[in-house]
């Protein structure tokens, strides 16, 4: 009993002691951050020195009182619309896919590199591929379109639509692989026993496919639709936000970086991550239900 009890305690120092070194810096590079964002977001502080003013939740009521704060949020939406399409297209190329079809593997790789690529670069080539007589209206005019060629990232109406579509083509690739490792686990055998019993494709994707990658549909679904809330990449290199493509997370850079503001900004930094908490709290809700 004695040496067991002994094992038990080397045991618990042992993994104690592992997870000493990942527990440190989760603290100092994620919590620590978190709350001295908190406590900044109660200050009024320009970033430089230490002359700080204490407003309490003066930042919190400034951001609600202020329609135009939350106005930039609309955008999102066209991110919102583009996280669904662009799980569908990965789905649907993945579940293609993982029926067989000649150069698969080349056809994987195309999906994949673009979400390889860097953020930046992706800016600048469709920088090119959006601008006046740029590969679009190239392409457009090539194919006898020349009537639909427009001002892409300059009409109000089109930029945050031209953005949108460039998000789903960097990150669509991500969600295909995540989709084609899940359906290809599924047991070969299922197919075949489906296939004698006369179910067609689109009954194997209905009652085997989907209902066997539910859990990883849903959790793509979460990390789009966090990551629609949040955008903040793509608008920021190929229009600094202008014509109407401000996000809430550039509009937050700007407060602090631009206006000096780091406790307004901050404020807005802590209101965002509360969005995103209530957004996936639904979401977790709602798989709930529905799994129920």
């Amino acid at each position: 009993m004695l040496g067991t009890a002994s094992y038990k305690v080397q045991r618990r120092i042992l993994i104690g002691t592992f997870l000493l070194a990942p527990l440190a810096l989760l603290f100092v590079f994620t919590l620590l951050p978190v709350l001295n964002m908190f406590y900044y977001s109660l200050l009024e502080w320009k970033g430089l020195g230490d002359n700080t003013r204490f407003v309490g939740l003066g930042n919190y009521s400034r951001i609600f009182s202020n329609p135009e704060y939350f106005s930039v949020l609309t955008v999102s939406l066209y991110y919102l619309l583009g996280t669904f399409l662009q799980l569908a297209l990965a789905l649907f190329f993945a579940t293609l896919i993982s029926y067989g079809v000649r150069f698969r593997e080349f056809f994987k790789g195309v999906m994949f590199f673009p979400f390889l690529m860097n953020g930046v670069a992706i800016g600048f080539i469709f920088l090119y591929f959006y601008r006046p007589d740029g590969t679009l209206d190239s392409f457009l005019r090539l194919i006898g379109a020349g009537d639909a060629v427009r001002y892409w990232l300059r009409n109000p109406g089109l930029i945050n639509i031209s953005l949108a579509a460039t998000s789903v083509w960097r990150y669509m690739g991500f969600n295909f692989v995540i989709f084609l490792g899940a359906i290809q686990s599924i047991p070969g055998e299922i197919y075949d026993a489906a296939a004698i019993d006369g179910a067609n494709k689109w009954q194997q994707f209905l009652y085997i496919i989907y209902p066997s990658i539910k859990r990883i549909v849903q959790l793509n679904l979460i990390l789009a639709i966090n990551g629609a809330i949040s955008v903040f990449e793509i608008p920021y290199i190929m229009t600094g936000g202008n014509n109407g493509s401000r996000t809430f997370v550039i509009q937050t850079v700007e407060t602090a970086f631009k206006y000096n503001k780091f406790g307004l900004a901050s404020a807005m930094a802590v209101v965002l991550f509360f969005i995103v908490l209530l957004v996936t709290g639904m979401q977790n809700l709602f798989f709930k239900k529905e799994d129920q």
